[in-house]
Formats: structure tokens, C-alpha cells, sequence
């Protein structure tokens, strides 16, 4: 992968104040949840063309990434689309920020956003991303966006990584 993992990562004491983000994951209590959760939604729809129009409606509900963050340092190379995202917090908790100039991938941030975002960092690399071929999703993507998505996991796997060896750097302290 060709973003640095690191640039993006932003660490935070517990007593000082998140940067200004507004999240709205995690939705479920666990990432696991997350991933049955996607699941039954896309079994309730009949074909792909209303699955594809259901995660355009999910990458509708991205909370907004601040203009000031859509930089070359946060954007993800990879993909077709141009994205760009910021991991904010330490190996507790991790939250994603991140943005896209295309609807379905937009989407496709929101799912990944769903199952990884406000999890620790253990959760995080503990968790494989089943939701994919759980809802057919790898095989009804363009290569370039499969690829795109590669990057997006890549990004976050490498994000707890990072948080995971800071802490243990910490604690040796």
C-alpha cells in the first residue's frame, strides 16, 4: 500500500479532547455485530442494483470530513476514487474519519467505517472482514474499487497496528 499508515494516525490522552469530529460509529457493540448486521440488511434486498443503491444511501450518511483534512497526507492511494482518511485515538479506542468523491465509495467507507471505527485497536486486527463475501460484495466490485477497498483495510489494519505498538511502547515507559 502506498499511504503511510502513520500520517494519518493521531494519538490522544485520555484527558485531553478529541479532535473536532463527529462519529456516529460504532453502531453496534462489537465488530462481529457489525458484520451479521450488514449482512441481514443487504439479504433483505432482491438484486444488485438495489444493493448499489443502498450503499450509495450509506455513503450519504458519512458524517462530514472537515475540508481542511483533504490533503495529499490523508489521501488513500489505491483507489480509482479520490479518498482520504484520518485515524484519531490510541489503541483503546480508534476512530476513522474519512471521505470520498464518489457515492459508492462512499459507501463502501461507511461499511468498512461500521464494522472498524470506535473499536479497540486489539478488535480491530482481531477482526476479518467476512461482510465482504457475506454479502457478494468482492464480485460485483470493479478491480480498481476492490482494489480502493484492499487500501481502505490495509489503512486501518495498519492504523491498530501502529496504535497497538505505541501503547506497548508506553507502557514500557
Amino acid at each position: 500500500m502506498s499511504h503511510d499508515a502513520d500520517r494519518g494516525l493521531r494519538r490522544t490522552k485520555t484527558a485531553a479532547p478529541r479532535q473536532a469530529m463527529t462519529t456516529i460509529f460504532p453502531t453496534e457493540p462489537t465488530a462481529a455485530e457489525a458484520q451479521d448486521a450488514i449482512r441481514d440488511e443487504f439479504a433483505f434486498f432482491g438484486d444488485w442494483a438495489e444493493r448499489y443503491q443502498y450503499l450509495i444511501d450509506l455513503g450519504r450518511k458519512l458524517p462530514p470530513m472537515d475540508a481542511a483534512l483533504k490533503t495529499e497526507e490523508h489521501r488513500l492511494h489505491g483507489c480509482q476514487s479520490m479518498v482520504w482518511i484520518t485515524a484519531d485515538g490510541d489503541a483503546n479506542r480508534l476512530d476513522f474519519n474519512a471521505a470520498s468523491d464518489s457515492t459508492i465509495v462512499s459507501g463502501l467507507i461507511y461499511l468498512a467505517l461500521r464494522v472498524y471505527s470506535g473499536r479497540s485497536a486489539r478488535e480491530i486486527l482481531a477482526t476479518e472482514s467476512r461482510y465482504i463475501a457475506d454479502i457478494g460484495l468482492a464480485k460485483h466490485l470493479s478491480p480498481t474499487r476492490n482494489n480502493g477497498l484492499a487500501a481502505l483495510l490495509g489503512f486501518v489494519k495498519a492504523s491498530a497496528e501502529r496504535a497497538l505498538a505505541d501503547g506497548e511502547a508506553g507502557d514500557d515507559a
